[in-house]
C-alpha cells in the first residue's frame, strides 16, 4: 500500500518524523530509503535514531557501508547501511545483514541493492526535495506494518 506523500518543510520536521517511525519500530524491520544525495536519508536516520536513545553522531554510512548502534545506547539494535558504493547483490549478500533482523532493524540507504526478498519486506520511504526546499515523502507500507503505520 501506498500513502499519500506526506510534506516536511524542515530538517526538524524530518527528525520528527523520523522519531514517530522509531515508535513503531521493532526487530526484523527494514526500512529502505530512497531519494538523491542530499534528499535527507541520514537525517530522517537520524531521527530514528535519537528517539531510540542514540545520543551521538549519527554520520552517514557512505563510506563504513554498515555504521552499527547497540544497546544500551538505543533501546533496538540498529544497523544504518548505505550501498551506494555497492555494485553486485553478491558484495550486499557479504555484509550478512540478514542477521540483524533477529533482534535488531536495519535502515538502509540506496536499497536498491537488497535482494528482492528483503525488499518487498521494508517500508520504503522516497524522499523528493521540492524546488522550495521542502521533504515530500513517499511512503509504501508493506504487509507487515499496515497495522501499526500511520504517518501521524
Amino acid at each position: 500500500m501506498t500513502c499519500d506523500p506526506v510534506t516536511l518543510a524542515s530538517p526538524e520536521a524530518m527528525e520528527s518524523f523520523g522519531a514517530v517511525l522509531a515508535s513503531r519500530l521493532r526487530a526484523g524491520d527494514i526500512v529502505a530509503l530512497t531519494g538523491d544525495l542530499g534528499a535527507g536519508k541520514t537525517t530522517l536516520t537520524r531521527g530514528i535514531l535519537r528517539a531510540l536513545g542514540h545520543e551521538g553522531d549519527v554520520p552517514s554510512p557512505s563510506f563504513a557501508i554498515v555504521q552499527p548502534y547497540e544497546p544500551p545506547a538505543v533501546r533496538l539494535p540498529v544497523a544504518h547501511v548505505d550501498l551506494y558504493r555497492l555494485e553486485s547483490a553478491d558484495e550486499v549478500e557479504e555484509l550478512g545483514l540478514d542477521e540483524w533482523l533477529w533482534d535488531g532493524a536495519l535502515i538502509v540507504e540506496w536499497p536498491d541493492r537488497l535482494s528482492a526478498g528483503l525488499l518487498a519486506l521494508a517500508l520504503g520511504i522516497d524522499i523528493h526535495v521540492t524546488e522550495e526546499g521542502a521533504r515530500v515523502l513517499t511512503v509504501t507500507v508493506p504487509g507487515a506494518w499496515e497495522t501499526r503505520w500511520s504517518p501521524q
